[in-house]
């Protein structure tokens, strides 16, 4: 991301045509969304912008100093207006007069809601003196790696002064709070050409008066460093040269999809955490050299960059040369375990008496030599963005240690960052997780009618979906419904024939290596057929079986396998059908086939237990809707069987339940989801029917 080929440079997105009829507030969200819309100046989430705008105050009707700055959380590239915190300026000037110094500047933030202007619940960040005390209209308050790299440089002030003489001041680290928003105002006092600054191991901040024209200075001064940089590093090797040589692609993932779920299991005692694996060039070529492993631990510099990836990542003991994985795999739980005591000591060396109780000590990001990194945190998105703050992190480490010494964040000052009672009231006051929130979920027929519903109830409750199905373009459909409705992060597909062994093995590496493992198969691929028995083909029988008995079978010793792998116990949720329990004319194929399904689900449900592997079933009858086997010749066939036509069908099996009513998809997925929740802990080798009342199909 250093590299600044012509295609590459910053894009100036300012358009003055869209900006000319915008207000202050309206221009400050269009710059932070055009500054946050390039990784190379911010990271997700990190940073912030400013505006000091004249508002009409509500209560006196007069004009008055607003400062608009974005609240806690947000993220500059996706924000909208309500996500900027709106204060008074006479009164954020006024705390100036309550502060009491360095060993009370965290009180301060408790004064922040008294300086709010017209009632507006976004909570202010503790980055908004720093904002308020800039006198300046305009501030902007970037992450950009280019820039971390010259704040993370043992000589950062002489570099700042090399690239950037008089324009651009320097800082020492400071945590961000109080008494930092003091510091940049004296500055500021002190330098009134300045246009911005560099607070050692931080970031930058610039400033205008005009918003143009600070978005414009922003992309300058970054563009700046990025044109050092490139000029400084072109002909030096990165990380001391490479030591190791990649695996191909197909490797890659390969040796990721057995590592993910043995580290998963490992990592996942306090909550279910989601993996991702990325093997980018940018990552390979640092886990690939010489210098990887001592910049490693040293740690991140960026107070963004450690909160998201931990004090510093666990090395796996890799040798892409020697393809060593099953050795790693026998001495993980060694390393694995030596991280927790590393950080444990870490936390008895820094704590405070105040500190919070020592939070999870596994690592956060994984690094595999020839083969990438890996990531694992309490959702999809967030291990995705844990590792897209590695990576800042990588390019920060070859910038720096390309023209000086790179610095890692001071322990102590790590820790009082990664402790910070801010921090820790911040996490007490999120909502309380789904309850499936951190599991993986793989279903079968997943571009069905009782698949897409089974997905999308799992989906609300927090989980990760891989869709398998052989119908490419249901798949593809069902993918981009779902997706629209919950987010790409926790949605992939798969094309899977569940009588091909092969397809079904690689089906569970890639939900592996997408996710880090599975917690719940919903076995629910299948067929229907109908046809009297000396009628019924040797060709019909076996299809029946190959899709709904061994396909099961296949599917559930894959996922017994991951299962056993991660140690964590699981759900298996076969869907079978009331024809398992209760014959019917004319289907002697299908309903052979489903009652194997159910004896299948209760032997493995007795080879499960002792490992907490629970497998339950859940029968359908009659789901017309949405349902694929109900397309085509089966529906003619049922319809004959009963001497009704296909407008007729339905309310036939309706007035045939006992209970009149239609079973619906949406119905068997309530089933499956109980089954995959904690609320059926206790329950294995059960059968729940959803036929809406069948006397024939009653399990006792």
């Amino acid at each position: 991301m250093l590299k600044t080929a012509a295609n590459q440079r910053l894009a100036n997105g300012w358009d003055d045509a869209r900006a000319a009829s915008m207000s202050e507030s309206e221009k400050l969200l269009y710059r932070s969304n055009l500054l946050g819309s390039d990784k190379r100046i911010t990271n997700y989430g990190g940073g912030n912008t400013s505006a000091k705008v004249m508002e009409t105050d509500p209560l006196t009707g007069e004009q008055v100093e607003v400062l608009w700055v974005k609240g806690s959380g947000g993220d500059v590239g996706s924000i909208k207006m309500d996500g900027f915190a709106t204060l008074y300026m006479d009164k954020l000037n006024a705390l100036k007069g309550k502060y009491r110094g360095l060993a009370y500047e965290d009180e301060m933030v408790g004064y922040l809601p008294h300086c709010t202007f017209n009632l507006n619940p976004r909570a202010a960040s503790i980055d908004t003196p720093l904002h308020a005390y800039v006198p300046k209209k305009h501030v902007d308050h970037m992450h950009p790696d280019a820039i971390i790299a010259i704040a993370a440089s043992k000589n950062s002030k002489e570099l700042t002064q090399e690239i950037f003489g008089g324009e651009i001041g320097w800082l020492p680290w400071k945590r961000p709070g109080y008494e930092l928003g003091l510091w940049l105002e004296k500055f500021c006092l002190e330098n009134p050409d300045a246009k911005g600054v560099v607070l050692e191991s931080h970031g930058l901040f610039t400033w205008d008066d005009d918003a143009k024209a600070c978005y414009q200075l922003t992309l300058d001064v970054i563009q700046r460093a990025m044109d050092w940089f490139e000029d400084k590093t072109r002909d030096v090797p990165a990380f001391g040269g490479a030591k190791h040589d990649s695996l191909p692609p197909a490797d890659r993932r390969a040796v990721a999809a057995r590592l993910m779920p043995a580290i998963r299991g490992f990592v996942s005692g306090n909550q279910h955490m989601v993996g991702h694996f990325e093997d980018s060039d940018t990552v390979l070529e640092f886990v690939n050299a010489k210098d990887m492993e001592p910049l490693a631990a040293l740690g991140t510099s960026c107070p963004d960059h450690f909160l998201r990836t931990k004090i510093r990542p666990l090395v796996v003991a890799f040798d892409p040369a020697k393809n060593n994985l099953d050795e790693v795999l026998e001495n993980l739980p060694a390393q694995v375990a030596a991280y927790r005591d590393d950080y444990a000591a870490y936390y008895d060396r820094c704590k405070h008496d105040d500190s919070p109780a020592l939070r999870d000590p596994n690592a956060v990001v994984y690094l595999i030599p020839g083969v990438g990194m890996i990531t694992f945190a309490k959702d999809k998105a967030t291990a995705r963005i844990s590792g897209e703050f590695y990576t800042n992190a990588i390019n920060v480490m070859r910038g720096a240690s390309s023209v000086s010494e790179y610095v890692g964040l001071p322990e102590q000052e790590a820790f009082d960052i990664e402790y910070w009672l801010l921090e820790e009231a911040k996490l007490q006051r999120m909502p309380k997780p789904k309850a499936l929130a951190g599991r993986v979920a793989l279903v079968t027929g997943g571009a069905g009618g009782i698949g897409s519903a089974t997905a999308a109830r799992y989906l609300a409750e927090g989980a990760c979906v891989m869709l398998a199905d052989i119908d490419e373009a249901a798949l593809a459909a069902t993918s981009d419904n779902l997706t629209g409705r919950y987010s790409k992060d926790v949605i992939r597909t798969v094309n899977m024939n569940v009588t091909d062994e092969a397809a079904v093995i690689a089906a569970f590496a890639e939900v592996a290596v997408e996710f880090g493992g599975v917690d719940i198969l919903v076995s629910n691929a299948g067929i229907a057929s109908s046809a009297p028995v000396e009628e019924t083909t040797l060709a019909l029988w076996n299809k029946n079986m190959d899709i709904l008995s061994t396909g099961y079978f296949l599917v559930s010793r894959e996922a017994f396998k991951v299962l056993r792998t991660q140690d964590m116990g699981g759900s298996v949720v076969f869907v079978a059908s009331k024809n398992g329990l209760a014959a019917s004319p004319n289907a002697s194929a299908y309903c052979t086939a489903k009652a194997a399904e159910i004896h299948l689900a209760r032997c493995l449900a007795l080879e499960g237990a002792g490992a907490g592997i629970r497998v339950n079933v859940v029968n359908p009858d009659a789901v017309l809707r949405g349902s694929k086997i109900w397309e085509g010749e089966w529906l003619d066939q049922r319809a004959s069987t009963y001497g009704t036509d296909k407008e007729g069908l339905e309310e036939m099996y309706r007035n045939r339940s006992m209970l009149k009513r239609s079973v619906l998809p949406e119905d068997i997925a309530e089933a499956a989801y109980f089954f995959a929740s904690d609320t059926s802990s206790k329950s294995t080798g059960n059968i729940i029917n959803v036929d809406a009342g069948n006397v024939q199909a009653f399990t006792r």
